[in-house]
């Protein structure tokens, strides 16, 4: 697997470059401020042809860059109760203050489906709380996990946004834990870590 990351904007948001060295096919999640630019040399270093734009949640220092993508033709995914903040940013009560432009989703990202990048193959977990919509991504053939604002490394994402929810953040939190300790993190925000690293605090405070 082929990965590469750009932090950027004003919240510092990481945007993802995932690509499969064997079919040279890449997909791109949350692509944060200015990482339309960014990334295309990670693209072009690597061989790689861009099939999608993946989002773990509709805020607008994820999605910031996604119609500027799908103004050159990829799709989008999302999952559908962050349809309407990615259409229209700022309509979940969280003030557009980057003046994010909207994108249309092409497709939606449902609890228990998967897709693939190449021969990547990750699970669409549902982990609701930060957003309602807000989804992780699991491979576990590459023992691998990008969280979005669920789980960072030592802390959660924020429950105090109009449309948030701690009780529903707090259960996808212990759900994640049911993964394998080795399993990397790859948040939204801040250092990579992993599951066994976490556990400990997420249970305490989960319990």
């Amino acid at each position: 697997m082929i990965l590469e990351f750009v932090t950027t904007g004003l919240f510092e948001t990481n945007a993802y470059l995932v690509g499969c060295e064997k079919t040279h096919i890449a997909g791109i999640i949350d692509p944060a401020p200015g990482s339309y630019e960014l990334l295309e040399p990670f693209l072009k270093k690597h061989g790689l042809k861009l099939q999608g734009i993946y989002l773990t949640h509709s805020h607008i220092d994820h999605i910031a860059d996604a119609h500027l993508f799908q103004q050159d033709g990829i799709p989008i995914y999302v999952h559908p109760l962050d349809k309407a903040n990615l259409i229209d940013p700022g309509s979940d009560g969280i003030p557009n203050i980057l003046d994010v432009v909207g994108a249309t989703p092409t497709g939606f990202l449902q609890e228990g489906e998967s897709f693939s990048i190449g021969e990547i193959t990750f699970e669409i977990l549902f982990t609701p709380g930060h957003s309602p919509g807000s989804v992780s991504f699991y491979s576990a053939k590459e023992d691998i996990l990008f969280t979005g604002d669920l789980l960072f490394c030592s802390a959660h994402g924020r429950t105090d946004f109009p449309s948030s929810s701690a009780q529903a953040l707090y259960r996808s939190l212990r759900e994640v834990m049911k993964l394998p300790d080795s399993c990397r993190v790859f948040a939204g925000h801040g250092d990579d870590t992993t599951i066994g690293a976490e556990k400990k605090w997420v249970m305490r405070l989960c319990r």
